[in-house]
């Protein structure tokens, strides 16, 4: 450790980009330090080896901007420091520029994020670096319901609530205050890195090589082209600024505005039951849509968890109608908690960032995958397009593409068409076109959530299957959600609007869209073109059905001997969904 002398803490923003109900932030600021620096570090790892599209570096840009005015709201000399580097090698190389004593950070159990906060705290040892970490990321530390749950992933939500009733009586701690005030940074003249050599930033492989249009400025200097620690734009992220589409915005004062305008409504939020709200309602949504606060730690989960429970315990002394665990808004965030909590107890963790990081199965050309069945390749592609020849898959995933965000169930939908309820695709495929696009993507979450509804883990009733024609006139007979994202058939009758391939040849060319092709032509005679459907659904939901029950039977399964050593595959040489049945003997 370094001689007793005035902290100098070095705060590392990551997943909390708040000042409210931040316990890493409390810690900070309870050092009294002569000299508080509030960073970000700009790593390659997330800027080119993570699937992010342009709207969710939109959303985090804003979040990050939104925070540095807050901090120069309590301190004029303070705003968000972004030093261009990745944390392994660039900190270090703080700590001596600056004499830091203290780092603190909040915990975050994601996979790369456990592998470089080992690393790091390692380093600070060796420099005389103090180390602090508080969680405030989720609920309950992922790690100690774990502990809680004899060791083992949570699976349920049953099982959740039972760890977290050893931890805090099934509560989170109140969520705390925001800071009245920060200290100063160090001087202008000490703030400085004139003369500290930038380390080698690896560019290449880029996962998000097909955004840029401009050059890459991020990291033409360590405190950024201006020299001044600003948090990064799109164009020196080399993003043209009409590649964003999505309506949804960052930052902590946008969070905290929407939670109170949901707060203010008692009736949503006490009878608020998630299976009950629709995938097909669109300004407004019939969600929150706080999820991609929560990812960007620009809303505190504990102050969402605790600012519904008071509107609920309000309503149950009145003795109002008040919905329960698991569907209510509670529910939803034990949920998100049980996939941080499965992730956590995961053995081999660098495993489950590989699986969306494009180092898993990588040939030589670049492909991620070896492509044995040409068609699925199809439909996968038709699928990530929205050009399935299904109107409510397609609505589902060009509002995806287009705002970054779905409704739950439309995620369902989409995932369950992918994989066992038409195309049989892998979920990791899938898992990969979400981590990309949604702006509220969380890799627990992501990949929790695809294992699920391929009925990979999580759950086991393969035999549900969303119809892709069905499940949409349900939530939507008008066919209002298809009109708005598939414009094309927005003259399309009602009767038509799920099936328009079953339309009269006539009422398509009055309506002005030919149902023809495989969605690569844009026009026709009549005007636009929208694709026929890839395949008889009733007939491939059966041969998925038949397929994953062969694979159930074949009893293969993470930890068995021939997953792990590969030799699996000789039972499934016939094809992936007719395995080869074992004889008797």
């Amino acid at each position: 450790m370094k001689p007793n002398k005035d902290p100098i803490v070095l705060y590392w923003h990551r997943t909390d980009l708040r000042l409210h109900d931040s316990p890493a932030l409390h810690a900070a600021l309870a050092l009294n330090p002569a000299a508080f620096i509030p960073i970000w570090t700009w790593d390659p790892h997330y800027v080119y080896r993570s699937r992010v599209g342009p709207n969710r570096w939109r959303f985090l840009l804003e979040c990050q901007r939104d925070l540095s005015d807050s901090y120069t709201q309590l301190n004029s000399k303070q705003k968000l420091w972004v030093v261009r580097e990745a944390p392994q090698t660039v900190l270090p190389k703080l700590w001596a520029r600056w004499g830091v004593t203290h780092l603190v950070f909040e915990k975050d159990t994601d996979a790369y994020a456990r592998e470089r906060d080992e690393a790091i705290i390692q380093l600070a040892e060796k420099a005389g670096v103090e180390v602090i970490v508080r969680q405030g990321r989720n609920l309950f530390d992922p790690d100690e319901l774990v502990r809680q749950n004899r060791g083992k992933a949570t699976m349920s939500i049953a099982q959740v609530e039972k760890a977290a009733q050893k931890i805090g009586d099934g509560n989170p701690d109140r969520p705390l205050d925001t800071p009245g005030s920060v200290p100063d940074p160090l001087g202008e003249a000490e703030m400085k890195l004139d003369g500290v050599e930038q380390g080698t930033v690896a560019a290449r492989p880029d996962f998000n090589a097909e955004y840029r249009s401009s050059k890459d400025e991020q990291y033409s200097q360590i405190m950024g082209p201006k020299n001044d620690f600003g948090v990064p734009t799109l164009k020196e992220i080399g993003i043209a600024e009409e590649k964003i589409t999505s309506p949804h915005r960052g930052g902590e004062r946008q969070a905290l505005e929407q939670l109170r305008r949901c707060i203010e409504d008692d009736e949503y939020v006490g009878r608020f039951q998630k299976p009950n709200t629709s995938p097909a309602d669109f300004e407004p949504q019939s969600t929150t849509l706080l999820s991609p606060h929560l990812h960007f730690g620009s809303l505190s989960v504990r102050k969402f968890w605790w600012d519904v429970q008071d509107v609920l315990a309000k309503r149950r002394k009145e003795k109002k109608e008040t919905s329960s665990i698991p569907t209510n808004l509670p529910g939803q965030l034990l949920f998100r908690d049980m996939y941080f909590g499965a992730q956590a107890a995961t053995k081999k963790p660098e495993q489950v960032d590989q699986i969306t990081s494009g180092e898993k199965n990588k040939a030589d050309d670049g492909k991620l995958y070896e492509v044995d069945s040409p068609q699925a390749e199809e439909w996968f592609i038709r699928w990530r397009e929205g050009q399935t020849g299904f109107p409510w898959i397609d609505a589902l995933m060009r509002q995806l593409k287009q705002e970054g965000w779905i409704h739950h169930l439309g995620r369902h939908s989409v995932a369950c068409f992918l994989t066992r309820g038409g195309c049989y695709v892998s979920w990791e495929r899938g898992a990969e076109v979400f981590e990309e696009l949604l702006i509220d993507h969380e890799t627990a979450c992501n990949i929790g959530n695809w294992m699920w509804l391929s009925c990979t883990a999580f759950f086991a009733q393969f035999y549900r299957c969303y119809s892709p024609v069905a499940f949409g006139k349900k939530w939507d007979p008008e066919g209002d959600f298809v009109r708005r994202y598939c414009p094309e058939l927005s003259k399309f009758d009602k009767k038509y609007i799920y099936e328009p391939w079953k339309a009269p040849i006539q009422d398509q060319k009055k309506w002005g869209c030919r149902v023809t092709g495989d969605g690569s032509e844009a026009k026709s005679e009549a005007g636009q073109v929208y694709p026929k459907p890839m395949f008889d659904f009733d007939e491939r939901r059966q041969i998925c059905i038949d397929g994953i029950k062969a694979a159930y039977d074949a009893k293969l399964y993470g930890n068995t001997e021939s997953v792990l050593d590969g030799t699996w595959e000789e039972a499934f040489r016939e094809g992936a969904e007719n395995p080869k049945k074992k004889q008797k003997t």
